[in-house]
């Protein structure tokens, strides 16, 4: 390896090992290693420049702001009053109604704050229905997570893989290209989460959580204690609602009908709803959560790094070298497993960074298509369901609902599992090699 293949490990590796260890916040983990590559010549300004202004950061900012001048709306605080009233009506079957209600919303926009918002309507209905929150809140996660998995921007994962397999020189995907393995996933997890996960918890869904003894706990490097704190009623405006709501509609539909870009349609409805006074420029900087962006911006750049060094080419050879007598499929089998493994321990940030050019040249090596690898590293790198901290989502309900680690072991395992399968199978269906 050349000096700047070197360096450009180095830093990798630093990287993984500082996440892992969890001591300083993941985006400044990320910015750092950044800087380090900038300062050391292995990437140039122009091309952090670029990370920093990539399709996928531009879309997820402005996606941020529709979703928080939704919030500021109160449409959010009506759906869920609505949610609640069907619940006492049907008993346990409205609850999980309003599971699959939340993972709808789930598809088009970040499932953070979904989560934020839900998880306390989920834990109070079910105590008015005398039923046990833990029932209810870790399949509340990972139905978010699964849903998010059906379209390109229902996570950050699918949007940041989209964007790195673009600097590999791959065509965009759309918006809804990946539905039909996402749905299916979505589909089966959700079957599994309703028939299984109750006895799969065991003893421990009768337990109530402790509440005055949960820890502030790291997600996405935001402070998180109890959700109930981020989720401030918001009196109901029928003016903004319907604006906010007509314009996020727009901004996707325009994209899926391919009028432009969906950078550019959620961009131009962010700018729309401030023109029009639905939310201020303070409040739309206010919804940004740049914590996030700044920890996608800084993979970027490694991942850029990892491209322009050669780094990824060596890797490649390497894993090709180890796969050269086996089919596509075999190798995408292998792609799909490593990538979940790492999934578990990474931020979804940092596996799509390191997955996503070696699954472009994986394909090239092998002479087909490179669509079905991008899209199974899509679909791994949100399967975080086996721990706690694989996902933000799960640490939200993980210290709300008083879960102990091996309930997420019991019943994210087989998740996992059921999945990878439901995904290989699909993928191969609609993405032919």
């Amino acid at each position: 390896m050349n000096l700047d293949q070197i360096l450009t490990l180095a830093v990798l590796v630093a990287v993984v090992v500082a996440l892992i260890w969890d001591g300083v916040r993941s985006d400044v983990i990320a910015l750092t290693g950044a800087a380090v590559l900038l300062i050391t010549g292995v990437v140039r300004p122009v091309e952090v420049q670029g990370a920093f202004a990539s399709p996928a950061i531009l879309a997820l900012a402005s996606l941020f702001v529709i979703a928080y001048a939704l919030e500021l709306s109160g449409l959010l605080d009506r759906a869920i009053v609505a949610a609640v009233g069907l619940c006492r009506r049907l008993g346990a079957a409205g609850l999980w109604l309003l599971l699959a209600a939340i993972g709808c919303f789930s598809c088009f926009l970040n499932s953070t704050p979904i989560v934020v918002l839900g998880a306390p309507v989920v834990r109070d209905v079910a105590k008015t229905l005398r039923l046990p929150p833990k029932r209810y809140l870790m399949p509340l996660s990972y139905i978010t997570v699964l849903t998010g998995c059906c379209t390109l921007i229902g996570t950050s994962t699918n949007l940041l893989v989209d964007d790195m397999a673009r600097i590999s020189g791959q065509p965009r995907f759309g918006i809804f290209e990946i539905t039909p393995v996402g749905l299916p996933m979505a589909l089966a997890g959700g079957l599994y989460l309703f028939l299984f996960s109750g006895r799969l918890m065991g003893q421990g869904v009768t337990e109530e959580p402790p509440p005055e003894t949960q820890p502030r706990l790291e997600v996405d490097t935001a402070h998180v204690g109890h959700a109930e704190l981020f989720a401030e009623p918001r009196p109901f405006r029928p003016k903004h609602a319907m604006i906010a709501g007509t314009t996020f509609v727009g901004a996707i539909a325009a994209a899926a009908m391919n009028v432009a870009p969906i950078a550019a349609t959620a961009f131009a409805g962010a700018v729309l709803l401030i023109l029009l006074r639905v939310l201020t420029a303070d409040q739309a900087y206010g919804g940004l959560r740049p914590q996030i962006l700044m920890l996608i911006a800084g993979m970027v750049v490694i991942g850029i790094a990892m491209e322009e060094s050669g780094l990824a080419a060596v890797a490649t050879r390497a894993l090709v070298g180890s796969l050269h007598d086996f089919n596509p499929l075999t190798v995408l089998i292998v792609l799909y497993a490593v990538t979940m493994i790492l999934t578990e321990l990474l931020s979804n940030a940092t596996v799509a960074v390191l997955m996503t050019p070696i699954a472009v040249a994986l394909a090239e090596s092998l002479g087909v298509s490179a669509r079905p690898f991008l899209v199974a590293v899509m679909m791994a790198g949100s399967a975080a369901f086996a721990t706690p901290f694989g996902y933000q989502t799960n640490v939200i309900v993980y210290q709300m609902g008083g879960y102990r680690y091996m309930d997420f072991v019991r019943v994210g395992l087989p998740l996992n599992i059921l999945t990878f399968v439901v995904a290989i199978c699909a993928i191969r269906v609609f993405f032919p090699f």
